[in-house]
């Protein structure tokens, strides 16, 4: 083994084994204030539960880190605060002086990525570190897929009714999702709603002791392609929260009553995945009016999902309903009630065009000029315009150019025209 793996395999070793030590002394620790890397290892039983006490044993090593040769690494050590007994379990002798060591080894950057180790060296009374900023230097375990499948494994292997009803539902974890709020050009109306969830999840406690519970359930309203279900999914690293999206073609059935079922189902599920997001797209295609409608089942249906709503909320179920709908006009009157926001999407203007454009784009050489751009895209969507610059980008691809030009972006504008004339059927 050369010097370079030998240090770098020591340095992982002390990390592992200062971590353990760190977790068993503190019993309000959990798993997000483990590295990543080292979350398998200490939550061995169940995903984001930490067993304790932790014990660092040779066989657990080999396990989740097959190329550290752990015992090589402590008898041929330059740090001698590390040792390993008869039965393969490492431990550290003096705490304190194997914390600096490593702090002086690893470096202030890479114990950053540590919440446990900031902790304790920070508490030790070294200002390099920062155990709040290590909070922040790595993703949340809710956040996680590992979190989300487990989650969704516990449920349906005990119950084939969450089997059936996990096939209602596409599910995304927050780091499944690529985009974030910061990546769409929100109207500060909208942005206001995603502060009033936020202090609501924070202020959970004392609403639920004020029985204040009438909040978190959303519905979105707009015309397609102005970003309704973008800024659902986009929500969810805002708020640390898986989503939920419902599948409509599975949601409603030919046979009495099954429709209603579904309904009940999903709303279980989210109830028992929560906290998370439960988004229903299209929600007028469940929720029309029961005046004009004489399917019966479909009013029993409506019925379902309007008490299925009452039930539900984010203050005592930890659970965000967002409905969005491009019909309004047809939702049934009660259905209109039972949401405690209503957000408009609306087609943007010039000014928003222009932020949208120069949004999409950045980072993208581009000769046009985004101001008169806007202004010749009137009544195009935000959803449009991304189809456009996407459209721009090939075209100036097959010219042999990584630079967009105005004859590259009327390319991509007489693509999105003949889209939208082919869906008016005017062609």
């Amino acid at each position: 083994m050369d010097a370079t793996a030998t240090d770098s395999g020591l340095l992982q070793l002390t990390e592992i084994v200062l971590t353990a030590e760190v977790i068993n002394g503190n019993p309000a620790l959990d798993v997000n204030d483990l590295p990543v890397a080292l979350r398998s290892l200490f939550c061995p039983d169940v995903p984001g539960v930490i067993a304790r006490p932790v014990a660092i044993k040779e066989g657990q090593l080999k396990t989740y880190f097959p190329n550290l040769a752990a015992r090589f690494l402590v008898a041929d050590s330059k740090n001698s605060f590390l040792v390993v007994n008869d039965i393969g379990q490492f431990a550290v002798t003096t705490f304190i002086p194997a914390v600096k060591w490593y702090l002086r080894h690893a470096g202030a950057e890479t114990v950053m990525k540590n919440p446990a180790l900031s902790l304790s060296i920070e508490t030790a009374g070294e200002t390099a570190v920062s155990y709040k900023k290590s909070r922040g230097n790595i993703p949340l375990f809710e956040d996680t897929t590992v979190s989300l499948v487990g989650k969704i494994s516990a449920l349906t292997e005990k119950s084939d009714a969450y089997r059936e009803a996990i096939d209602l539902v596409v599910a995304y974890a927050s780091e499944e999702i690529e985009f974030s709020l910061d990546d769409l050009v929100c109207t500060p109306d909208q942005l206001s709603i995603v502060r009033k969830v936020q202090i609501s999840l924070e202020n959970q406690d004392f609403l639920r002791s004020h029985r204040i519970y009438e909040l978190g359930r959303i519905l979105l309203v707009g015309p397609p392609g102005t970003g309704k279900t973008s800024f659902a999914l986009a929500l969810s690293r805002s708020v640390h929260m898986p989503v939920l999206e419902v599948r409509l073609s599975m949601l409603t059935s030919q046979y009495l009553g099954e429709t209603s079922k579904n309904i009940d189902r999903i709303f279980d599920l989210a109830k028992k995945i929560a906290p998370c997001i439960l988004f229903i797209d299209e929600f007028d295609y469940i929720a029309k009016t029961r005046i004009s409608d004489d399917n019966g089942a479909m009013k029993r249906a409506v019925n379902t999902l309007l008490k299925s709503i009452d039930h539900i909320n984010l203050i005592k179920d930890r659970v965000l309903l967002i409905g969005a709908t491009n019909h309004a006009g047809i939702l049934d009157e009660a259905a209109w009630r039972r949401f405690d926001e209503i957000v408009t999407f609306t087609l943007p203007d010039v000014t928003m065009r222009e932020a949208i454009l120069r949004h999409v784009a950045s980072g993208i050489p581009c000769t046009m000029d985004f101001s008169i751009l806007a202004g010749r895209t009137e009544g195009f969507s935000g959803a449009d315009l991304r189809m456009m610059l996407t459209e721009s980008i090939v075209s100036a691809l097959l010219a042999g150019r990584k630079e967009i030009n105005e004859d590259d972006a009327d390319s991509g504008m007489a693509l999105v025209n003949r889209r939208n004339i082919a869906r008016s059927g005017c062609l």
